[in-house]
């Protein structure tokens, strides 16, 4: 068994100097964080999560997704462990003596004004940028080779009058949209079949507990992880922030005593390979320590 390479020193004061507690919301049974505050509190942590929202009428792109942001169950776990989350209640509405009802102690009615506020101030800008555009791609119509003298004094008119006459419907402006649901309100059998135990899910306790002790014994020594799935793994492990840096390895957790075919062994290590990342072996020793074993591709025989 080996250690893993470029390891690093356990933080000693990470999670003491939060003072924040990430408010962590369930969706049917998946631990999502909404409030931007909670997500810079997680990543302040060292913790990185999966960002679900996307933009409305544009294709999906990986680097303009936005909130929700979706926990792995060993993010979950470590902050609770740490007692640095707690979970938000369906129903975190209180009605108060005037009639108003509150959330965490801000009146929903401010909550309601600022939005609105907000949806106004992106118009504008939204519709500056937008006009904007327009004149350019009539500027460039005009300067078009192609485009001949009638054309040319068509296009002028138009530009002349855009300032007046250009409008931006509020329908086409841009906004994020989560593409998980929160919760199945409308349905409360499939809420309560769907409901699961806190904080961790979908596994056996044993191979839930191990996958926990591998990221929490990597994440105190200083990496970053994500969810390797797309990997054939159970973690991506960074040297640094994913936004910086690309996985140095792809860690793949098993019982000590597990037996692995060889051509699975093969498989994993083909894909590292090919990836240019390690792979990691990871188990839990009889006495709770993590025990690591690198694979590295060296050709066929």
């Amino acid at each position: 068994m080996e250690e893993p390479p470029n390891r690093k020193e356990p933080p000693d004061c990470e999670y003491k100097d939060s003072s924040h507690v990430v408010g962590v919301s369930l969706c049917d049974s998946a631990p999502l964080l909404w409030r931007v505050e909670d997500l810079r509190a997680l990543r302040s942590q060292g913790l990185v999560g999966a960002l679900l929202g996307s933009l409305p009428r544009t294709p999906r792109q990986n680097g303009r997704l936005g909130r929700p942001l979706l926990l792995l169950p060993e993010e979950e776990r470590l902050l609770t462990e740490h007692q640095a989350a707690a979970a938000l209640p369906a129903g975190n509405q209180v009605s108060s003596p005037a009639g108003s009802q509150h959330i965490g102690g801000v009146e929903l009615g401010l909550l309601v004004k600022q939005h609105q506020e907000d949806q106004r101030r992106s118009h504008e800008e939204q519709s500056i940028l937008a006009l904007k555009d327009r004149k350019s791609a009539l500027l460039h119509a005009m300067t078009s080779s192609h485009t001949g003298s009638e054309a040319e004094e068509a296009l002028q008119r138009r530009l002349e009058v855009l300032d007046h006459n250009f409008t931006f419907p509020r329908s086409a402006l841009v906004v994020q949209l989560s593409t998980a649901r929160a919760g199945l309100t409308y349905c409360p059998e499939a809420r309560a079949f769907l409901q699961a135990d806190w904080p961790i899910r979908g596994q056996d306790s044993l191979r839930r507990d191990a996958r926990y002790q591998v990221f929490r014994d990597l994440r105190g020594q200083g990496f970053y992880l994500t969810s390797a799935g797309k990997f054939g793994g159970d973690f991506l492990v960074y040297p640094g922030d994913p936004l910086r840096f690309h996985a140095h390895f792809v860690a793949v957790c098993l019982s000590l005593e597990e037996s692995v075919c060889l051509l699975d062994v093969l498989a994993v290590a083909r894909l590292g390979s090919n990836v240019k990342k390690t792979v990691l072996l990871c188990s839990l020793g009889t006495d709770g320590q993590v025990l690591y074993t690198s694979l590295q591709w060296s050709g066929m025989v």
